[in-house]
């Protein structure tokens, strides 16, 4: 008999876990209380990055996303993503900084990423600022558009034979043996289910806990800011080096980096800024200017270009910024995909291929399983599986 799995979370991560799912053929139910990626995907920039990753769990899950996005772009059309492999640039001013930069670099490229030195860097960026010293490009860096990119990937799901339930998950039902045999909703609904997969983004510590496998999720606000439509000004997706630092840091205050880049409306996105205020969605006008000064710093252009909007939302963190990805060895069936911090659109493909392997009891095609094992949520659990 063909395994049922729900999927629970209608985001770029349930999207693509329910895409993969049914793709190999498992009979998929995709859950979620809102329509679909309309609670932190519809907050994002689209990053598919893999320049700010360290070796190590997230960035093996970062290169293979990064190949299955591709993927998807050839299968579902690039355009229906807004699929674009504009790479990254990562700037750096001063000696000590370009230096720590390339240290870096030279880290991720040992572990398989291309990276390239550049010392002009307005030969790629002809709008940066005249005191910026150097830099890293990337080329495999790239962006997609999060809602699209969620929606084209469960159509093609739904396609597939999958199916959509809106509802919010009340809870889990379990048989004799303490293993999952469904999920109920709110409403009273039941949906059965031999495996229940957790993708329910900065609400995945809630839903952990309601399926009775909770695991430490927590939001952590973050802002963008949307120009008004210009020419083509920013060719790449560019950032600050110091941005690598304030996403690998776990201080709860507020923390800002300079991320720029512009889009095929002609907009340009400023991020990024962190902190933890629990689901505070209070505007923050000094946020607001801090972020624009420093892509001024930057870009100097973008002193006389007029903003259009600010929005926020919340990124689903975990205490060591690496994503639960697997079974978890308390309720048996139930499989964690969250906790992907801001990196979630990125590692999404990775994502529902690691759950698809798990559901299937086999390694993913090109995978490590040993790269990945990182990612468990095992590693929050003392040995005799309580959370530590």
């Amino acid at each position: 008999m063909t395994r049922k799995v729900v999927v629970v979370g209608a985001g770029v991560v349930g999207a693509a876990c329910a895409f993969h799912a049914a793709s190999a053929g498992l009979d998929v139910t995709v859950t979620d209380r809102g329509p679909v990626g309309a609670g932190t995907t519809s907050r994002g920039e689209g990053n598919v990055l893999l320049s700010d990753k360290e070796p190590g769990p997230e960035l093996a899950l970062a290169r293979l996303s990064r190949t299955l996005w591709d993927e998807a772009g050839q299968e579902l059309g690039p355009d229906t993503l807004e699929l674009e492999a504009k790479g990254g640039l990562v700037v750096a001013s001063g000696a000590e900084n370009l230096a720590a930069l390339r240290e870096f670099a030279a880290r991720q490229e040992a572990a398989g990423v291309r990276v390239e030195r550049v010392d002009r860097v307005r030969d790629l960026e002809p709008h940066l600022a005249p005191d910026i010293s150097g830099g890293v490009h990337y080329p495999q860096d790239a962006q997609v558009q999060p809602v699209l990119a969620a929606a084209a990937l469960l159509r093609a799901a739904l396609r597939r034979g999958a199916r959509f339930h809106p509802g919010e998950v009340a809870g889990a039902v379990t048989g004799r043996d303490g293993r999952v045999t469904g999920v109920r909703t709110a409403a009273g609904d039941v949906l059965p289910a031999d495996a229940v997969v957790n993708a329910a983004g900065t609400w995945g510590g809630e839903v952990g806990r309601r399926l009775g496998a909770p695991v430490e999720v927590l939001p952590r606000r973050g802002f963008v800011l949307v120009t008004e439509p210009l020419p083509p000004m920013v060719r790449h997706k560019v950032y600050s080096a110091d941005y690598v630092a304030n996403v690998a840091s776990s201080d709860a205050g507020l923390e800002t980096s300079c991320v720029v880049e512009g889009t095929r409306g002609g907009t340009v996105l400023i991020g990024a800024s962190r902190e933890r205020v629990g689901f505070d969605t209070t505007m923050n006008t000094a946020v607001v200017a801090r972020l624009a000064a420093q892509a001024c710093r930057i870009f100097p252009f973008l002193r006389g270009v007029h903003l259009m909007r600010a929005y926020r939302g919340f990124r689903p963190y975990c205490p060591d910024h690496l994503p639960v990805v697997g079974p978890d060895p308390r309720v048996p069936g139930v499989v964690h995909a969250c906790g992907h911090e801001g990196a979630g659109v990125g590692l999404a493909p990775g994502t529902g291929a690691l759950v698809t392997a798990h559901l299937l009891g086999r390694p993913w095609r090109g995978a490590d399983p040993a790269a990945h094992s990182g990612l468990l949520p095992d590693r929050f659990l003392t040995p005799g599986g309580v959370p530590q």
